[in-house]
């Protein structure tokens, strides 16, 4: 009973979810501020209903209610309770749901905040966000429903996905459903100023914080995703160019070029359409992923074809969408134009414009490497797959010219900039970058791309050092301080600036690390018995035993390796090889040691079945914790972007007749 309940407040939230839809068009057609009022109060009661749907569903997970068919396929009596919680989005019906309550939660929040200081906004903030909503609850509760019961009841479940009773695979999609869903405020806040025809740079300050949230949660969930890969799946890498990957990755990058390009237009009054059309194209994406990865046709075409009503409806969703929202920018293009000419292709204006279309060129080469072996299967042409050759020879160019754009865009003059200018702005980083570029020549480093990645880096890290010593310089000598102190002022002053700088070190930091792992990464594959020794690089390891483990609810076999280094033994490493025994899949478990920001790491993809031997598997990945440490730089600095200090000497937002307006006032009629 209690999971009809959870069901029935999901339907009811479906209800108000289309009240969300008309109360906004009614208020806005008959200048009726009650009903902006009405749909408010839709909105935040169908988050009331979802978090209860959530909730029961969760509880049902708890007490192990297998007669609801999706806690059924996902959960089983054995699993620790960490990872029954975590069921409810390890499928298709619980992902779905959780997307739905973030969104809810979000419009919820964005409501709240903004209701008195963007009030013009609300009435298509609320239309656009349950647009959203009403289809998503459409899609779960009658093509994909997690409350649907099974009879006869099943005495256990069976069993979550292994891969997935990870800690960082219970944190990872949650975080990338918020980087997600995160980019609809943006979004319906573009799509408001579009209907309403309040085309100014007021959208984008309002929205500031919402992005960056978004994009910070979708960077951390890449990364956890590729930490998880590195150590869960055994392949020894943190990024294969998996589809799955690959559909959050697109709006990751589009998002970053959208940052990017809104300091133009609020500087400069440039950008306007192009903007637009980034955030619509970046919240378009995140639709196009999450249901391609929720659909299952990026696995399998043939699962996408099982459930033609489910297919059927959500092109016809994500079509209504593209439709509503790049149709409306075409609509109101021509009212966009900027009166504002570029006045040199040497200025931080086209810095900003070559790094959104690297960003672009960047969104391409991924987007036709993961859906141009869907469409030839699709059309039954043939079978083909798209590896990291093919992202190594296309993308990484434009990857080295986005790196390469973070030293020259924020310091290069706006409007236009001299030669004598850049003379004095760059000369320094181009001979630091030579000079370090050679010593590592000179140490060993001979691949192209490493010693191209290189020299861009170093170009960038000493532009950013002369930056942040100019103003540090400047606000110590303003404030009569030392420059660390300096440095704090700047903050203080200008934290935008001082956050994205920090940003982009991480993005070095990472780069490095990349290089490193990938490109000097070294490797055995051999058969090894017990007392069998192996050498690599500086390590020789010596598998001491091998024997069988068991688990709450798997069976395995563990090799233990004593590691020397220079004759003394440093560590024990533990690999080991599971069979969990209630779903039937093996999996391989990693043993990983840290040696000076690298990784030993060791697995044992196969073992006889009576444990005379073991095909192990040991790679030495230097500077590989260097990726995730720059990940870590970079959401700090976006974390200290989100809750800088406000300003308060701010002015009010004001309608065109430059009165404050009130919700609880007459709605301005939308201008035609």
């Amino acid at each position: 009973m209690l999971v009809e309940l959870g069901h029935f407040s999901v339907v009811i939230a479906l209800v108000l979810s289309f009240a969300g839809i008309i109360t906004p068009l009614i208020g806005l057609k008959t200048r009726n501020a009650t009903w902006v009022v009405v749909g408010r109060r839709a909105v935040l009661s169908t988050f009331v209903l979802i978090t209860i749907g959530m909730f029961i569903l969760i509880y049902s997970y708890l007490v192990e209610d297998y007669s609801v068919k999706y806690i059924y396929a996902t959960s089983n009596s054995k699993l620790p309770i960490f990872y029954k919680v975590a069921g409810l989005w390890g499928g298709h019906e619980g992902s779905l749901l959780l997307w739905a309550w973030i969104l809810s939660l979000y419009c919820a929040l964005a409501t709240l905040i903004h209701w008195k200081s963007q009030p013009v906004v609300m009435p298509y903030l609320i239309l656009i966000e349950s647009i959203v909503l009403t289809g998503f609850l459409m899609l779960i509760l009658f093509l994909s429903n997690p409350f649907e019961r099974i009879f006869p009841v099943p005495l256990d479940g069976k069993d979550l996905n292994p891969l997935l009773q990870d800690p960082a695979m219970v944190v990872h999609p949650p975080l990338l459903y918020l980087g997600y869903v995160g980019l609809s405020i943006p979004f319906s806040f573009a799509m408001a100023a579009l209907f309403s025809g309040r085309l100014g740079e007021e959208w984008l300050k309002a929205t500031q914080r919402w992005t960056i949230f978004a994009w910070l949660c979708l960077t951390c969930g890449i990364l956890m995703g590729g930490y998880w890969a590195y150590y869960e799946l055994g392949w020894g890498g943190y990024w294969g160019w998996d589809p799955v990957e690959n559909a959050a990755f697109m709006p990751w990058l589009v998002a970053t070029a959208f940052l990017h390009s809104t300091m133009v237009q609020e500087k400069r009054k440039m950008f306007k359409v192009w903007n637009l059309f980034l955030i619509i194209l970046a919240f378009s994406l995140s639709l196009i992923g999450t249901f391609l990865v929720r659909s299952g046709i990026l696995s399998s075409v043939h699962s996408f074809a099982a459930d033609p009503g489910r297919g059927v409806f959500i092109l016809g969703f994500v079509t209504f969408m593209l439709v509503l929202s790049f149709g409306t920018l075409m609509i109101r293009a021509p009212k966009l134009r900027s009166q504002i000419k570029m006045d040199s292709m040497v200025s931080r204006e086209s810095a900003f414009l070559f790094n959104n279309l690297f960003f672009l060129v960047a969104l391409a080469t991924v987007f036709v490497g993961t859906l141009y072996p869907l469409a030839m299967e699709v059309l039954e042409f043939q079978k083909v797959s798209v590896g990291a050759p093919y992202y190594n020879a296309v993308f990484m160019p434009v990857a080295l010219g986005l790196i390469f754009l973070m030293g020259v865009g924020p310091y290069i003059p706006w409007r236009k900039s001299s030669s004598e200018n850049l003379k004095k702005l760059f000369v320094i980083p181009m001979l630091f970058s030579l000079g370090m570029t050679g010593l590592f020549f000179v140490a060993g480093v001979r691949k192209p791309y490493a010693l191209a990645g290189l020299a861009v880096v170093f170009f960038v890290l000493a532009a950013i050092f002369l930056d942040f010593n100019k103003l540090a310089s400047f606000w110590a000598k303003r404030e009569k301080s030392n420059r660390f102190q300096g440095f704090f002022s700047a903050y203080r002053n200008n934290p935008r600036r001082i956050t994205g700088i920090i940003i982009h070190i991480g993005v070095l930091v990472m780069v490095v690390g990349i290089i490193f792992s990938s490109m000097y990464q070294t490797e055995k594959i051999l058969i090894m018995k017990p007392g069998e020794e192996v050498n690599l690089q500086a390590f020789q390891l010596r598998m001491a035993n091998l024997y069988g483990v068991k688990g709450v609810n798997w069976t395995g076999q563990e090799a233990l390796f004593d590691v020397y280094k220079e004759g003394q033994i440093i560590t024990q490493m533990h690999p080991q090889k599971r069979f969990y025994t209630v779903s039937q899949t093996p999996t391989t478990e990693t043993a990983i040691y840290q040696t000076k920001m690298g990784h030993l790491f060791v697995t044992i993809p196969e073992v006889a079945p009576d444990g005379s031997w073991a095909r192990v598997r040991i790679l030495h990945n230097p500077l590989v914790l260097w990726v995730w440490y720059g990940g870590g730089i970079m959401a700090i600095g976006a974390f200290m972007n989100i809750f800088r200090r406000v300003r308060k000497n701010r002015m009010p937002v004001t309608d065109p007749a430059g009165m404050v307006p009130e919700v609880s006032a007459n709605i301005p009629q939308p201008t035609r």
